[in-house]
């Protein structure tokens, strides 16, 4: 795991395993992002058992083996497909090839798990849902900024326990380094769908988890390229507005400027104003201690600093695995893994002046 390169970032955590070995097998294809390492090593630690793995690229093929020497390599995504100890197909494609897997695993009877962005445009939305209401299979999105760092996570648990009351507005901040080595798809807008597509996608994903929306509006976004001439396609900054619609707010901007200085790929910082106090995550770094995973609350009780880091564990990985043995929804609803989709892509759509 790279803390300097955040596309090949993938978090690793202390097991927790939710089955036995060989009660829940996956396989993992499309390994265009880095991502695909975090979402595997999630699903391992919670008892998966990973089988198979399939991409045309010999390269990206032997890196994966390496990294998990346990795996078969398949001869085609086929041959995972036709394969029914298979329960869940695991991919990270260009974002603009992701809803075309899924629907190709979702026909296959597996259920699909993808990398952020889950899709790029409101037609590939539309085929997601209606072949997910056909074959009864999920689409779940790994919006790893919340689920797979464990400030969130407990972030996540302080709202549950009231301790700040009812959330009113989140204050997102997602920067990226770009770093070297991006492939050439990464400028390419109809590949990566825009930044606010791309990257925004967690920043809206939370906002709706931590305000408890189901509905939200896009009310302000813009988009800008100010230092990448040499991609005229490239977005290096973005930022919207949300209004959910019960009355919460959001604001966020994500960008591609973190300082060569910096001990990690971003600064990704979230603050929650409730009612009755705020929290602050830290994600990746909090610069004043040099510590991973810090949550600063304040609220009628006093100041408090927790420093989470290997203290809280990744439960969406587990519940996943459990949801899509007993067809529950316990890890993430597919109506918001939907939601969050659809106004990543109309945030991108009004920054852009795009019509429907």
């Amino acid at each position: 795991m790279s803390i300097k390169d955040g596309m090949n970032y993938a978090p690793k955590g202390k097991p927790q395993p939710v089955v036995q070995p060989g009660d829940f097998v996956f396989a993992a294809t499309a390994l265009d992002h880095g991502h695909i390492y975090g979402m595997c090593n999630g699903l391992i630690e919670a008892g998966a058992t990973l089988k198979w793995v399939y991409d045309p690229d010999p390269q990206k093929i032997e890196q994966f083996v390496k990294q998990y020497p346990q795996v078969k390599v398949a001869p085609s995504l086929e041959a995972i497909l036709n394969d029914d100890a298979v329960k869940l197909v695991a991919g990270a494609a260009i974002p603009c090839e992701r809803c075309a897997l899924g629907l190709k695993a979702m026909d296959g009877g597996k259920d699909y798990f993808t990398d952020k962005a889950p899709l790029t445009t409101l037609d590939q939305l539309a085929a997601a849902k209606a072949k997910a209401a056909a074959t009864r299979r999920k689409y779940a999105v790994y919006y790893s900024e919340r689920l797979h760092v464990e400030s969130a996570v407990f972030a996540g648990q302080l709202v549950c326990d009231g301790a700040i009351g009812r959330v009113i507005q989140t204050l997102g901040m997602g920067p990226h380094r770009e770093g070297t080595g991006r492939p050439d798809w990464f400028y390419v807008k109809k590949h990566f769908g825009g930044i606010l597509c791309d990257i925004g996608s967690h920043q809206i994903e939370q906002f709706l988890f931590y305000t408890g929306n189901h509905e939200a509006q896009v009310v302000a976004a813009q988009t800008n390229n100010f230092a990448h001439p040499q991609y005229p396609e490239f977005e290096d900054f973005g930022d919207a507005i949300l209004k959910g619609k019960n009355g919460a707010s959001g604001y966020f901007r994500c960008d591609w400027f973190t300082p060569t200085g910096l001990s990690t790929w971003g600064d990704g910082r979230l603050t929650l104003l409730g009612t009755e106090g705020y929290i602050e995550i830290r994600k990746y770094i909090d610069i004043t201690r040099q510590e991973q995973d810090v949550v600063y609350l304040v609220n009628k009780e006093g100041e408090f600093r927790y420093p989470v880091a290997g203290k809280v564990g990744f439960p969406f990985f587990g519940e996943l695995i459990l949801d899509c043995l007993n067809r529950t929804e316990n890890a993430m609803t597919q109506e918001h893994a939907f939601k969050a989709a659809e106004l990543c892509v109309r945030a991108q759509m009004l920054a852009n002046g795009v019509q429907e």
